[in-house]
């Protein structure tokens, strides 16, 4: 009996000193490796509370092609320099020694000086750990170092729309545009781990493992952008704006299958870090999500798949281009208002022949058409995870005439982000499926355990059959008809569209004359694509067509693409 009960306390005791001595590893992991960083700052601390510039937040990361995560958005830590002003002694001396060491605003430092019966003024800010050692070492009376933190953005314009930034909401700072702002909940850090008990943390770890929304619980964000392609997109849309002087270029790269967002950006852009210096605020807006813009003849390839997969056209089927029409007491023309004759269903993509598409239209019927434009995600959010998406206007297709139909073929009178069209294109290269588009992959807890995140699966639209028949036709465009067959590779099939539309007078006044948008989208490999690139641009100088301002740019970007990721060639 003694012996067993021997034998059981032995092994209560054991337990109890393997739980114990497996708490203090785990605790020994969060004290050096999660929360290291943090110790060290108090460490060196002066011991002076203010009140932090921004609180402790989850990082961003973009994602390179070979899965590594690279820093977008992260929180840096160093120092405020404050003073005592009836301390200091001689204040020209003291701001010669100080600003050797960080950049100091004399105006603020004076000012500040002159506040004899204040105790405590700041007067310079994120001052580095090096800069606070050398500054530290003087021992100048009247001179104190705050701890400090702060959101930093090491890629500085890159993706800067779309990564956004932490700013003022009233008085408080909290994420305001784009993923900072949409990933608000989960980036903020609501607890500080390094003053939580090794229970408590243990146990938070252990929910957000387990949690089923990733998004529900506190911690970093990993997205797709790669900022290798980001860059390059960046380039390209800003030679646009330096040919062309638009107003505004962006565009987009995407997986048509998946919809992971590659590069996303826009020019103008800004850097984050310096957002309070920028006069112009629209320009953090994300206009690719934000946006609503007629797109123009990049709807003629949807108008037609919707065409052949509803069974109103064929590949072979032919009508006669008068080059103008009467609908609803008004004319629709084609874009040089020249007759052709007797068409084929190709010749109105080659060509893009807006009463081609309208003849399409007629074929399939307006209640055909409408479904297959809602089914397509026009006049519905994409839910992409970006904040203040906007509802495409489709409302001429549920409440206007016979000419809004018309128009609509060939993308007048019905407006949509460009996200949306993109998502809308996307069918074409993935087999008649809406993908989601979607930029952040996963979130990445303080434990180091990535948890990724789920996107809802597409619903179909097109059978597979018809997408791969316009596919078979925008390869053709793009090997002879854009530019002559200029761009054609050797080596590579290329599906692509361009688009050029007048922008409409606000107020419904009807079209300027001499402002247009303009649009283009291509898919490759052609027949088994990884990505589709959107670009836009609005009210270039100097330019007619879409053609001639973003044929070449979009294929530098594609050559681009294909070398860098090294798709294999498919011819």
């Amino acid at each position: 009996m003694r012996s067993d009960t021997s034998q059981t306390r032995i092994r209560v005791l054991g337990g109890g000193f393997v739980l114990t001595g497996l708490l203090l590893v785990l605790r020994l992991y969060f004290v050096q490796i999660v929360h290291g960083q943090e110790y060290v700052a108090d460490a060196m601390g002066q011991y002076v509370s203010a009140e932090q510039d921004t609180g402790a937040r989850g990082n961003i990361f973009f994602t390179d092609k070979t899965g590594n995560a690279v820093a977008a958005a992260v929180m840096q830590t160093g120092w405020r320099l404050a003073i005592t002003p009836k301390d200091i002694e001689n204040p020209q001396a003291t701001f010669t020694a100080l600003s050797a060491l960080t950049p100091m605003d004399q105006q603020r430092f004076f000012a500040s000086v002159a506040k004899k019966g204040d105790p405590y003024e700041e007067v310079a800010f994120r001052i580095s750990d090096d800069a606070g050692k050398a500054i530290r070492a003087k021992k100048i009376p009247g001179v104190m170092l705050v701890q400090d933190q702060w959101r930093f953005y090491p890629a500085h314009e890159l993706a800067s729309q779309a990564v956004g930034f932490v700013g003022y909401k009233g008085d408080k700072k909290t994420g305001v545009y784009g993923l900072e702002k949409y990933y608000n909940d989960t980036l903020v850090q609501k607890t500080d781990g390094a003053q939580m008990n090794p229970f408590a943390e243990i146990f938070a770890n252990a929910q957000a493992i387990l949690s089923k929304d990733p998004r529900a619980q506190q911690g970093s964000i990993i997205t797709s952008i790669e900022p290798a392609v980001e860059r390059q997109l960046g380039d390209v849309l800003s030679k646009v704006m330096d040919t062309y002087s638009s107003k505004l270029s962006g565009g987009i790269v995407m997986d048509p299958k998946t919809g992971k967002i590659i590069a996303m950006a826009l020019t103008p852009n800004f850097d984050p870090n310096t957002y309070n210096l920028v006069s112009d605020h629209s320009v953090f807006s994300n206009s690719l999500v934000e946006g609503r813009y007629e797109m123009g003849s990049i709807m003629k390839p949807l108008t037609m798949a919707a065409g052949i997969d509803s069974g109103a056209v064929s590949l072979h089927t032919t009508y006669n281009d008068t080059g103008c029409i009467s609908v609803s007491g008004k004319k629709v023309c084609n874009f040089d208002f020249k007759a052709r004759g007797v068409v084929p269903m190709q010749e109105i993509l080659n060509q893009s022949l807006n009463l081609g598409a309208s003849f399409v239209v007629g074929q399939m019927g307006h209640e055909k058409f409408s479904k297959y434009v809602s089914s397509l995600g026009f006049g519905e959010k994409t839910e992409v995870d970006l904040p203040d998406e906007v509802l495409g206007n489709i409302a001429s297709l549920q409440t206007g005439s016979d000419i809004d139909y018309d128009t609509a073929s060939f993308g007048q009178g019905i407006a949509v982000s460009p996200i949306e069209m993109t998502r809308a294109l996307s069918t074409l290269a993935n087999g008649g499926v809406l993908p989601s588009p979607h930029v952040v992959t996963g979130i990445k807890y303080d434990s180091g355990v990535t948890r990724s995140i789920s996107v809802p699966e597409g619903r179909r639209v097109f059978k597979q059959d018809s997408t791969e028949i316009v596919t078979n036709m925008l390869v053709k465009v793009f090997d002879t008809a854009l530019l002559h067959g200029e761009l054609k590779q050797d080596h590579y099939s290329i599906a692509a569209k361009t688009g050029t539309a007048q922008i409409a007078i606000p107020g419904g006044g009807g079209y300027y004359a001499d402002r247009y948008l303009h649009s283009f989208f291509g898919y490759f490999p052609a027949h088994d694509p990884k990505f589709i690139v959107f670009l836009f641009t609005v009210e270039p100088h100097g330019v007619q067509y879409a053609s001639a301002s973003l044929a070449h740019p979009f294929m530098d970007l594609a050559k681009y693409i294909i070398n860098y990721y090294q798709i294999p060639p498919d011819r």
